[in-house]
């Protein structure tokens, strides 16, 4: 059966609601959801009747688009999968769709390696992995990294829309190091991802600094209908070109670091640079030299750190005297227990 662009946007508001499961939902929630999302979407405002959502649940329990949703009322009341783990977005694809998908895959391959497309490498390969392991019924050739019970990642997708459309948030955070949480009004500007780890940039209401954010710290979110704050004071884009993750001193400026790395790790290095403006200065029999140009920050420490004995910082010297410190610090928990 044919499908329209506005019926497809209600099933899939319908599905997300009741992927929720944090909230229970109500015909009229559902109804709700559905015209917000149509207003959102195609900017239709006349709202969705009690009728339509009735019969697109119907639709989706039915095998009319090979859905089979098991939607189920609970409390004779409230809408919910029975299956906590069932989506639409799962249901398997026909071999038609698969094979469609293919030639897809096979277009977006041609312009793998050139520099305008190179973003697309990543999503090119995903989507191929995923197409090849559900024709051919295989468990999956690649394995990408992962972080499933990470904090904050629910708050992703509303930061995300908040950021498009210019909306102010109301934020209850706490950073580690704070002993209580606080809520305030915030203007959301990018969002950025270092090591499976998310945050979001902005500025908080009568502050005038940048601050950046983990979700994993936020405790609630909200949007509001707060005038927003557009940014025009900080080159975002290049924002974060002059570090090693996302800790960043205010006019803070990039030092040059010269690290000697042993023999060993050094392919390591030189294949995965720590950082862009990494450069080899020397190569011998014992290993190479590198310089980078950065702030000195706790992720470009732990890097280092991370190298254990295969690194040794040459400069700056109140670089080489701070790992040096970590170091020992370290090897002095070892010696508490000879």
């Amino acid at each position: 059966m044919p499908v329209n662009r506005n019926a497809l946007i209600r099933f899939r508001t319908i599905d997300n609601c009741l992927q929720n499961r944090f909230r229970k939902w109500t015909l009229n929630d559902l109804i709700d959801a559905c015209s917000d999302a149509l207003y959102e979407y195609e900017g239709i405002d006349k709202g969705v009747s009690k009728r339509t959502v009735q019969a697109d649940i119907q639709i989706m329990r039915s095998d009319k688009l090979g859905y089979n949703a098991p939607i189920i009322v609970v409390e004779r009341k409230y809408y919910t999968y029975e299956d906590k783990e069932y989506s639409i977005t799962n249901i398997p694809l026909t071999d038609q769709d698969l094979n469609q998908l293919m030639e897809v895959v096979e277009i977006l391959k041609q312009f793998k390696g050139f520099s305008h497309f190179r973003e697309l490498d990543g999503m090119v390969q995903k989507l191929e992995d995923k197409v090849y392991s559900s024709k051919t019924q295989t468990e999956s050739v690649i394995d990408f990294e992962k972080n499933e019970n990470l904090r904050g990642l629910d708050y992703l997708d509303d930061i995300y829309k908040a950021v498009l459309k210019k909306q102010t948030l109301e934020l209850t955070y706490q950073s580690f190091r704070a002993r209580m949480s606080s809520t305030f009004n915030f203007y959301p500007y990018l969002l950025k991802e270092y090591r499976n780890r998310w945050f979001v940039i902005g500025v908080p209401e009568n502050v005038p600094n940048l601050l950046i954010l983990a979700l994993d710290r936020i405790q609630e979110l909200k949007t509001t209908d707060l005038p927003f704050q557009v940014n025009q004071k900080y080159d975002l884009k290049n924002y974060f070109n002059q570090v090693v993750g996302v800790t960043i001193t205010e006019n803070g400026q990039p030092q040059e670091i010269q690290i000697f790395v042993d023999k060993s790790n050094a392919p390591y290095v030189i294949t995965k640079p720590i950082h862009p403006s990494q450069k080899v200065l020397e190569q011998n029999d014992d290993g190479i030299i590198i310089s980078l140009a950065v702030q000195i920050n706790f992720e470009l420490e732990r890097e280092i750190l991370g190298f254990g004995e295969s690194m040794t910082v040459l400069k700056p010297e109140r670089l080489r005297t701070r790992i040096r410190q970590r170091l020992e610090w370290a090897l002095s928990r070892y010696r508490l227990d000879e």
